[in-house]
């Protein structure tokens, strides 16, 4: 049996409407970033005014339970004092330098002796660049130019990317996007993600010509999706028989699913790896490394060229510095894995409890669901959730003070801030939302 919903009071979202309106007159759609116009879950978005811990405080000055966390960088919780700190002591220093500076080493050296593929490292300013740049280094190094990615992985919205891509694209229901050439795309070879026979298959079929694979070792951006056994371990056989490339593009799963990443989680070590998010602290950064003999191919130790005037900015390595610091402290992925795994393992509960088809999961801070029957192998299966539904569940738990994010083919995300009252309280608002949507 299960129990009525209980009746709230509507969400008071004046002030955001105003906002939302507003912005349509002097940008594309009234966002910065596509997801957030809230065209797949409807209505208007929330503009928000600030975040603490857990938790953000929108214009009209309702306070939510953000399961978003700035898509992945807030693990520690958003302006974390240790952060926030160390960020003010940066600012007297002054915001960008354009030239060397000490902060580089020290993060650097961090991320090399957590990241097993990771020797050398280059910053950058965005996941996207890091993947572009990446990219690019594989073809220099091989001298090939195709490359293999995975329907519904996300790498950016460089052009070559733009293929099957998911996330965002899948949200507004974009075929590839307009503007993109179509010998831009030539090069880049698709294949479903779990399907190491597509992968032999394209290997076969373009002999000597494939540059690398790229993929995200944990989707993310067509939901949550997990590889099944052996598909990691198969891609990095295939890759090293046939004289190709292996990238993670770690940019969400970096220092999220463990301090190493999913290469340290699964044993998995790439020969590349893209980073982002968590390693700059909730500022703008992205990086990416991989062997010495590979990274000595960048400018200026080698010929490919890639450059960047913030790189290596002292803002951003100040923050990563500073949220890396704070995850290596003992017990914080232990506190991570256990609050997620309640947070999942409730969501899935409540939703059956409902009657509602339902499958999902999580590893470490990540989780997700989708709301149709299971598993989900990949990006076409993950396309079976109910959208319609998802977007009436997004606005109920909006009502009831819980952010998701605002798209069915998006995972979620914890953090350190996230008490055992907040994953409660969360839990409560997805039983009545069940119920109301069943």
């Amino acid at each position: 049996m299960t129990s009525a919903p209980v009746s709230v009071p509507a969400l008071n979202t004046s002030r955001s409407q105003d906002l939302f309106s507003a912005a349509q007159t002097l940008m594309p759609g009234g966002v910065s970033s596509p997801v957030r116009a809230f065209r797949s879950v409807g209505g208007d978005p929330i503009v928000f005014d600030r975040v603490k811990g857990a938790y953000a405080w929108d214009v009209d000055g309702n306070r939510y339970i953000d399961y978003i966390g700035s898509w992945g960088p807030a693990i520690c919780g958003h302006a974390r004092p240790e952060v926030i700190g160390a960020l003010h002591e940066a600012l007297d220093r002054g915001t960008s330098f354009g030239a060397p500076c000490a902060l580089e080493n020290t993060l650097a050296e961090m991320v090399i002796e957590a990241v097993p593929s990771v020797e050398m490292v280059r910053f950058v300013n965005s996941g996207t660049e890091a993947c572009m740049s990446v990219l690019r280094l594989m073809r220099a190094f091989t001298g090939r130019d195709k490359l293999i990615k995975f329907e519904g992985c996300y790498h950016g919205h460089a052009d070559m990317f733009l293929v099957k891509a998911g996330s965002g694209v899948a949200t507004l229901g974009l075929p590839d996007s307009p503007g993109v050439p179509r010998s831009t795309t030539a090069n880049t070879l698709t294949a479903p993600y779990n399907d190491l026979e597509a992968v032999k298959q394209l290997f076969a079929d373009n002999p000597g010509e494939i540059a690398g694979v790229i993929l995200e070792p944990v989707v993310g951006n067509a939901g949550f999706i997990t590889p099944e056994p052996g598909f990691l371990e198969g891609l990095r056989e295939l890759t090293t028989e046939h004289g190709a490339l292996l990238t993670f593009d770690e940019v969400m799963t970096g220092f999220r699913i463990s301090y190493g990443g999913a290469q340290a989680r699964f044993g998995i070590t790439p020969d590349l790896t893209t980073l982002g998010k968590v390693i700059g602290g909730g500022l703008p950064v992205g990086a990416y490394g991989g062997k010495a003999e590979i990274m000595a191919m960048v400018a200026p130790a080698g010929p490919m060229y890639q450059a960047g005037t913030l790189s290596g900015n002292p803002l951003a390595m100040t923050a990563g510095i500073k949220t890396l610091e704070l995850l290596k402290q003992p017990g914080s992925y232990e506190r991570l894995e256990a609050i997620t795994k309640r947070l999942s393992d409730g969501i899935l509960a409540a939703g059956r409890e409902a009657g509602l088809p339902i499958c999902g999961g999580s590893i470490s801070a990540m989780f997700g669901f989708f709301l149709c029957d299971g598993p989900v192998r990949n990006f076409e299966e993950a396309k079976a959730t109910d959208s319609q539904r998802f977007g009436r569940l997004h606005r109920a738990m909006l009502e009831r003070g819980v952010y998701l994010a605002p798209s069915a083919f998006e995972a979620g995300f914890t953090s350190l801030a996230h008490s055992d009252a907040d994953i409660d309280a969360t839990l409560s608002a997805f039983r009545d939302c069940f119920a109301a949507i069943a």
